[in-house]
């Protein structure tokens, strides 16, 4: 972990010191400003076609396939080849994607199989794009700097949580198709600026992939019982407790805000864990991580409890930019933990693992949610999800003492 040298102003900023790092951190936050304009134009317009919230469970499910039947190819081409080509090319093509929605749109959409087939191709194209850039990040700055960097890495995506929800929803107040087409314009401007950074060393795995080494991933993992913790922990507190995919819900039916309001709520978490990020950033958690991690899981599920129960817009939108901060925490110990420990060489498959681990956390989460809001309400749906994100956080303390007694984030205990 860094020293007490980390709050000061200039190394707060230390990763941004390196330009190729700068480069990356852009073309990041560009790539998912645009996916989250993508994810609420889609939500609104396939809930205007049908007005039903089982369909946008499975916006999740379709996004998340590719990255599970996957996992074992994506990580091992990470490792192999170059990881700012793939992410570039990854972006390029998911620039495909929103413009293949902008057609579709601009034709007419009386079905959204149209929608759900592009977007299958779409978790295909990120399911690439998730492990080299995750990894790409290891080999842009120093290790002095790393922590930092990944405070920052976290921060691109939180940060395009903010604005590209709050864009997504006005854009698509003018037409679906301004909200597509400024995505696409985005995804390609990021996959140009990628292509800019100068190829950095990597530590590439040259001997010929055998099945057992496409499974090196998940045997580093569950060898680390630390990082195998923070990672299910994760995964079960936010599927459980993710009530993203019912936000057109409250925001038409229970809210009544409008499309504009649903870019605020979608932008809502993003605020309260950008600032968690930033101050992270000059004053990373340096002792009982897994006390504090766990508290905030806890947390994560009674502000889910109290929005879900809220019909007060303000109060919505604060329990969830409080979500959000919670939620801040477990993802910067976990993606701590995975870069630090984690050799080079083995950085793509983890993270592909890891990729997985996230999808089925959100998409599943959304397919959970939308499949109990269509059999039990969208209210009854969310307080189940807050409710088990609490026991998770307790069950798991009990079942990973090591992550419990953790105290740093580099393994000393």
């Amino acid at each position: 972990m860094p020293s007490s040298a980390t709050d000061s102003p200039d190394i707060r900023y230390a990763a941004f010191r390196h330009g190729p790092f700068l480069r990356y951190w852009l073309a990041r936050f560009m790539a998912t400003f645009a996916t989250q304009i993508v994810s609420v134009a889609v939500g609104w317009q396939i809930y205007d076609i049908t007005r039903d919230p089982f369909d946008l469970g499975l916006v999740g499910i379709v996004q998340f396939a590719p990255a599970l039947l996957l996992v074992l190819v994506t990580g091992a081409v990470a490792d192999r080849f170059g990881r700012r080509l793939i992410m570039s090319v990854s972006a390029a093509l998911e620039a495909l994607c929103a413009a293949a929605l902008l057609v579709l749109s601009f034709r007419g959409l009386v079905s959204p199989v149209p929608i759900f087939v592009v977007l299958a191709f779409f978790g295909v194209v990120r399911a690439f794009f998730g492990p080299a850039s995750s990894s790409l990040v290891a080999n842009l700055v120093p290790p002095e700097d790393f922590a930092n960097a990944i405070a920052w890495n976290s921060s691109a995506w939180q940060t395009a949580t903010i604005v590209g929800p709050v864009a997504g929803g006005l854009l698509y107040g003018l037409s679906a198709e301004a909200s597509y087409g400024t995505a696409a314009v985005l995804m390609l401007v990021a996959a140009g600026l990628v292509l800019t950074i100068p190829k950095p060393a990597q530590h590439t795995e040259t001997e010929q992939p055998t099945l057992s080494s496409l499974f090196d991933g998940f045997r580093y993992i569950w060898r680390e019982k630390i990082v195998l913790g923070a990672i299910s922990l994760d995964l079960f507190a936010v599927l459980l407790g993710g009530a993203t995919a019912l936000l057109p819900v409250y925001a038409r039916d229970i809210l009544e805000l409008g499309p504009w309001g649903l870019g605020l709520l979608r932008a809502a978490p993003g605020i309260g864990a950008v600032c968690v990020a930033m101050w992270l950033a000059g004053h990373p958690i340096r002792d009982h991580a897994g006390i504090i991690l766990f508290a905030f899981v806890a947390l994560f599920g009674v502000f889910t409890a109290v929005f879900g129960v809220s019909t007060i817009p303000w109060l919505s939108i604060i329990a969830l930019a409080l979500l959000g901060a919670a939620d801040m925490i477990s993802v910067y110990v976990r993606e701590t933990l995975i870069q630090l420990w984690t050799p080079d060489r083995l950085r793509g498959r983890v993270n592909a693992v890891n990729q997985v681990f996230v999808g089925a956390s959100n998409e599943l989460g959304e397919f959970r949610a939308g499949t109990m809001a269509a059999l039990f309400g969208a209210v009854p749906a969310v307080l189940f999800g807050g409710a088990g994100s609490i026991l998770v956080a307790g069950l798991w303390a009990w079942l990973f003492p090591q992550l419990r007694r953790a105290r740093h984030l580099d393994g000393r205990t």
